[in-house]
């Protein structure tokens, strides 16, 4: 039987939190990396990185667990703006990642479905969030989770391979 968790997480847990980001990371987007992806590992997961967001009172995280096996993590920011909606009260869905043994398996959804919950008990209008232009099958997913395309960005990392760096933003009114 196949069982899913989802807690929510403290500065206690960046060491965890920064173990499950990389693994779910290098599963995904190394393909997008001059150096394998290294410079952006350096910049976001490092224990210390995430210690520092973890301490930040407008994120939110929660680790997920299948069958007692951390295999992914969310992000969300309570307060954030989308640029071309700036008169309504957002949050930001601003991570959701998964290691290749979870992908499949609902825990994506259910990972929506709970920023959903908690941008109705922060009263927000809007949740937003940032896909890679190039993963069609996240951004099916999102819109069959009811996001709309509203705009797109251009990411300046360096050691990012130009042709990759394109994304969308997607929306939904709540």
């Amino acid at each position: 039987m196949t069982t899913i968790q989802i807690k929510p997480i403290t500065k206690a847990d960046a060491a965890l939190l920064s173990e499950v980001a990389v693994k779910a990371y290098c599963d995904h987007y190394l393909h997008l990396w001059y150096d394998g992806g290294k410079w952006y590992l350096n910049r976001c997961f490092t224990e210390e990185v995430l210690s520092s967001e973890l301490a930040d009172t407008n994120n939110l995280f929660f680790i997920t667990y299948l069958n007692n096996e951390a295999v992914g993590f969310l992000k969300i920011k309570i307060d954030s703006l989308l640029d071309s909606e700036p008169d309504k009260n957002a949050i930001e869905l601003e991570r959701i990642y998964l290691t290749k043994t979870a992908s499949g398996k609902g825990i994506g959804k259910k990972l929506v479905e709970l920023s959903f919950s908690i941008a109705k008990e922060y009263n927000k209008q809007l949740i937003w969030l940032k896909a890679m232009d190039t993963s069609t099958g996240p951004i099916a997913f999102y819109q069959q989770m009811g996001f709309e395309l509203c705009g797109t960005y251009h990411l300046d990392f360096e050691q990012m391979k130009e042709e990759l760096r394109g994304m969308v933003i997607m929306k939904k009114e709540l």
